[in-house]
């Protein structure tokens, strides 16, 4: 079992989120979150606290009496549980919990240990709760959809257990939980914060890796398939370009193809004189799908990076309002639940995963063209043209998807839209920017995997399975093991959707 001390690193995130491995919080954290609340208590006796005895937002010049605070706390929750749209699907909620628990484990929120306590054994116990991707602005954090997490605290709402959603208060009876009970400023506290696009967020960069390793792995693929020279992923090339990402992707690539027997070196073919030759048949150099991969893949990586040491740094965070600090005995009211810095990293993982999705596509593109690649028959149909089609249909999906993700890598960061009285004159959409990058990854997915699908039929056409690297021949086994051959027509979106699923989960 995982202790959580406080600070919560990526690898620990994996663990719980897509390990499953339970945890337990450290009694120094109890500890911590104990003498928060204890001293808020205190502080606040004869001072002026927003969210303790004052109103919300725009409401915050309304004094509220003694005898009303905790009413106050479960008055937020019940009128902020207000999402509407999909469902977010429980891993992502699952982040979300994690990233808050989080948070308020830092000791900054005055908020009671039962409700730390009652999220630890909802995560492990693998109870989310139902909310929803409509609802927030993302600048006074996730307000709506953290008051459907805090709803499910207080024993209210429906939560996802066991492969459906049923009523919190049923399954606390099952598992034998006790809701919390507002204290002080449980409610703010819970929801005043970036946790959902964070959680979210973090997902994205997990899936996003895993892609991009597949993403690497086609681009080997094609290059074995045209017999490439491979001096585009020499060392010498780019190590003579100062981006870590570009060498990396250009590294992972050349390991990828250490023992492959079809690429090409240029120093066999062309650096000699050639006096015979007037015009080359073979290209001299390959189509930038091809050639580029490392300039192409290499902002991929090296933004991936960026947007995941960001998120990191969010979830250990104190992002609510105000911020309790023991250690000065004050309370500071500020904004740090303002999502800008989520969400301008989530726009920014949403252009680079639609440029890959659009490498992805233009690699396809080649190997279904015969007239550019000069070795493959048109759509890479292993069957009798013209009667038969090949991969000819399952481009117009990638096509199309892929335009879809050119639409959505459009920013989310610069859409503001005042509300809340104007109180909320600029806010972040940051959550918005997380599930729209979840859209824009998914679909991705989609098309990696119809290109996979292509490229272990170019293979087969070419009968080159026993020439092709050891990594490209593990691949083209998996995927077989998934799409048998073809020669005659078949349906093809169960097959696209099995791969897609494969990609995802390795």
């Amino acid at each position: 079992m995982l202790t959580l001390k406080g600070t919560l690193g990526i690898k620990e995130f994996y663990q719980i989120i897509f390990e499953q491995q339970d945890f337990q919080l450290d009694d120094s954290v109890l500890e911590i979150v104990e003498k928060s609340f204890n001293f808020l208590k205190e502080f606040s006796e004869n001072k002026v606290i927003y969210g303790v005895n004052t109103g919300f937002g725009p409401m915050a010049q309304y004094k509220i009496k003694d005898s009303e605070r905790n009413e106050l706390q479960y008055n937020l929750i019940r009128s902020h549980a207000s999402g509407t749209g999909n469902p977010i699907p429980p891993i992502y909620v699952k982040a979300a919990m994690v990233a808050r628990l989080n948070t308020l484990s830092l000791g900054n929120s005055g908020i009671h240990k039962s409700a730390v306590m009652l999220m630890t054994e909802l995560i492990n116990r693998d109870i989310t709760p139902l909310i929803f991707e409509h609802g927030s602005v993302g600048a006074s954090g996730d307000l709506v959809q953290l008051a459907h997490l805090a709803l499910v605290l207080i024993g209210e709402g429906e939560v996802f257990y066991q492969g459906s959603y049923q009523p919190t208060k049923e399954v606390f009876e099952k598992e034998q939980l006790t809701p919390i009970s507002v204290e002080l400023r449980e409610g703010l506290a819970l929801m005043n914060g970036t946790s959902v696009m964070t959680g979210i967020g973090l997902v994205n960069t997990v899936f996003t890796r895993r892609l991009l390793d597949w993403a690497i792995t086609s681009s080997a693929a094609i290059n074995e398939i045209v017999k490439a020279y491979d001096d585009h992923l020499s060392f010498e090339l780019n190590d003579s370009k100062k981006h870590i990402g570009q060498r990396e992707i250009a590294k992972k690539m050349r390991e990828h193809l250490e023992d492959s027997q079809l690429t090409r070196k240029r120093e066999h073919h062309l650096y000699s004189k050639n006096e015979d030759v007037s015009v080359f048949k073979e290209k001299v150099q390959e189509y930038y799908s091809l050639r580029c991969v490392p300039q192409i893949l290499g902002p991929v990586l090296d933004t991936l990076n960026s947007v995941e040491k960001i998120l990191i740094e969010e979830v250990n965070s104190a992002n609510d309002n105000p911020i309790v600090d023991v250690e000065r005995q004050h309370v500071y009211h500020g904004g740090n639940f303002h999502g800008d810095y989520v969400s301008l990293e989530m726009d920014k993982l949403k252009m680079v995963v639609a440029k890959l999705s659009m490498l992805s596509e233009r690699q396809l593109n080649y190997l279904l063209n015969s007239r550019l690649n000069d070795m493959l028959p048109p759509f890479v149909n292993l069957g009798q043209l013209g009667l038969n089609f090949g991969m000819q249909g399952v481009q117009f999906t990638a096509t199309s998807t892929t335009a879809e993700n050119q639409m959505l890598s459009n920013p989310m960061y610069v859409h503001s839209i005042p509300n809340n009285n104007d109180n909320q004159d600029i806010v972040s959409m940051g959550t918005n920017s997380a599930l729209i990058t979840k859209k824009v990854i998914e679909n991705a997915f989609e098309v990696v995997a119809i290109e996979l699908i292509t490229i272990v039929q170019a293979i087969e056409y070419l009968n080159v399975k026993d020439q092709v690297s050891s990594k490209t021949r593990k691949v083209y086994d998996e995927i077989r093991n998934i799409v048998p051959i073809f020669t005659k027509d078949v349906v093809m979106y169960p097959y696209v959707n099995k791969v897609k699923e494969y990609l995802i989960n390795h």
